[in-house]
């Protein structure tokens, strides 16, 4: 799983370039957490982009980078039931 989560759906991730089915359905899931935490909080880099951005990265590559149910499941997670990182 750790080692597949950098991994798109549509191949475009690393570190072998997977693409769909071939990735496995955990990692899928700690992708969504991975970009959604990295995405909001801050970084030694750079500022927190905030959990909107976050939020909007993972609805646009909805079923194309990130799997669709994974998605779907953590925007719920936020706007229902009012979760929040921090």
């Amino acid at each position: 799983m750790v080692y597949q989560h950098h991994e798109r759906l549509d191949g475009s991730g690393y570190p072998q370039g997977l693409i769909g089915q071939a990735i496995l359905p955990e990692a899928r899931v700690l992708a969504i957490a991975d970009v959604v935490e990295a995405m909001s909080l801050e970084r030694p880099y750079r500022p927190a982009l905030g959990i909107d951005t976050a939020l909007e990265e993972i609805k646009t590559g909805r079923g194309m980078l990130y799997d669709a149910n994974a998605v779907d499941a953590c925007l719920r997670i936020f706007t229902e039931k009012g979760f929040t990182l921090g």
